[in-house]
């Protein structure tokens, strides 16, 4: 009973902002044809260059062309994901301001919602098509961008080495953090409108919380997961992240290269750490295969946070309309 209830205010809100839902339902078709269509636009290129058997490092005046035109097309693939990764980052503040201003408190503000209440929509039924149907294009939307941007990313990889897993452009815009900040966002500006009431200042506290969020996140990420810890000098594997590095003393204390920045230091920074009681080398690091639990962990506190975001809303929204 209650879905056919909400019905009616569900196409509401589909009319109301149809033109920012087909944007956000347009811009993974277009992230989708940029990729892909860059890719199949200069695959030949990259084939014709593994054909010739020309190198990049040395070029012979028969390879200038072929050279040349395979590296005009890793630049123009390298702008293309460059592109893709601060369009991730930015995409979560967009949703939170969509609807903290025009969604939520710029009906609080025109007074507008009465009407809807005055047709047998209760407050809480209201904010809950508000806050569903912009979910619903979030959800499909980010999930299929970040689909979009691993497989650009990968198959970039395949070819040469785009960018590591890690970092910080790559990591927001691929697997399931995206889709964590945009929902969290989407929570904490239905929570500013309906706190504000003003259009424009939920819009802006909105983004003002999405700086601290982002800034708290980045430097809290590798502590997320436990590190692993290689002794000596062998290798890391490809993909690694480095969190940390030096040496273990014989009573199993770290020093660091940074502590051989002092004017009395040796010449040699292995020998500044041998001064300093090193025995042993050591790198604390993430493995490519931390990359999930690093998201998943991830994207469990920003859900954590949408789902407090948006109880304290329906809170504040039954505290001042019962």
């Amino acid at each position: 009973m209650s879905a056919i209830t909400l019905r009616g205010p569900v196409r509401v809100v589909v009319r109301q902002h149809r033109w920012a839902l087909w944007i956000m339902v347009v811009l993974p078709v277009l992230t989708i044809v940029a990729l892909v269509g860059a890719w199949l636009w200069t695959e030949h290129v990259v084939d014709s260059f593994a054909a010739s058997g020309c190198s990049v490092m040395h070029t012979t005046p028969d390879c200038g062309d072929t050279v040349d035109a395979y590296l005009d097309r890793q630049l123009w693939m390298q702008k293309v994901l460059n592109w893709s990764g601060p369009l991730m980052m930015v995409l979560p503040a967009l949703v939170g301001m969509f609807v903290a201003g025009p969604v939520i408190a710029r009906e609080l503000e025109s007074g507008t919602y009465k009407l809807a209440w005055t047709q047998s929509v209760t407050p809480a039924r209201w904010l809950t098509a508000k806050l569903a149907v912009p979910t619903v294009v979030t959800l499909v939307s980010v999930s299929v961008l970040s689909a979009v941007c691993d497989w650009g990313r990968t198959r970039e990889n395949a070819v040469h080495e785009a960018s590591q897993w890690h970092f910080r452009e790559t990591y927001v815009s691929i697997g399931t953090v995206p889709l964590g900040y945009a929902l969290c966002m989407l929570a904490l500006g239905a929570l500013a409108g309906l706190l504000l009431r003003r259009t424009v200042a939920a819009m802006v506290v909105t983004v003002l919380a999405y700086v601290p969020l982002v800034v708290v996140l980045n430097h809290v990420r590798d502590g997320l997961w436990p590190t692993a810890r290689l002794l000596g000098n062998g290798p890391l594997g490809d993909g690694s992240w480095v969190i940390d590095s030096g040496m273990l003393t014989a009573s199993g204390q770290t020093v660091h290269w940074t502590d051989c920045g002092g004017s009395g230091a040796a010449v040699d920074p292995t020998d500044c750490l041998r001064e300093l009681g090193g025995v042993t080398d050591f790198a604390d690091y993430h493995p490519a295969s931390h990359f999930w639990p690093l998201q998943l962990v991830e994207t469990g506190i920003l859900l954590a946070l949408a789902a407090l975001a948006v109880a304290l809303a329906f809170r504040v929204l039954r505290r001042r309309h019962g």
